[in-house]
């Protein structure tokens, strides 16, 4: 694979990454026990109706599966970007072959080629 187009697949991961990191900072903390892990922050229940105190807990609810969804993404992103640092990036975790150009363009963080991507 050629340096211009790992250099913009790279590019490209350091804005998701930033992109994620700034998502989950509006709900949630970041917490390195285990590493990678963020915290949805729990609501503050005080001096409310009952009403108001179901409607926070659906939305932490909510935003717990948003978080672990987010959490996820970010862990492939990083596992992307570590791979171009170690200069492993763009091959198949099953076959070892290259991921297909067109693949990487529109999953940069795909770990699969497309074959075994199923």
């Amino acid at each position: 694979m050629n340096t211009k187009l790992i250099e913009e697949l790279k590019n490209r991961l350091e804005s998701q990454k930033n992109s994620i990191t700034k998502e989950l900072e509006t709900f949630a903390k970041k917490d390195d026990a285990p590493k990678g892990d963020w915290e949805t922050k729990y609501p503050n229940r005080e001096n409310g109706s009952m009403e108001e105190e179901a409607d926070e807990m659906q939305e932490y609810d909510n935003m717990l599966s948003v978080e672990h969804s987010l959490e996820l993404k970010l862990r492939d992103v990083n596992a992307a970007l570590e791979k171009i640092d170690k200069g492993r990036y763009g091959l198949c975790e099953k076959c070892k072959k290259e991921i297909e150009e067109e693949r990487l363009m529109a999953a940069p963080e795909a770990k699969f080629c497309i074959e075994h991507n199923k």
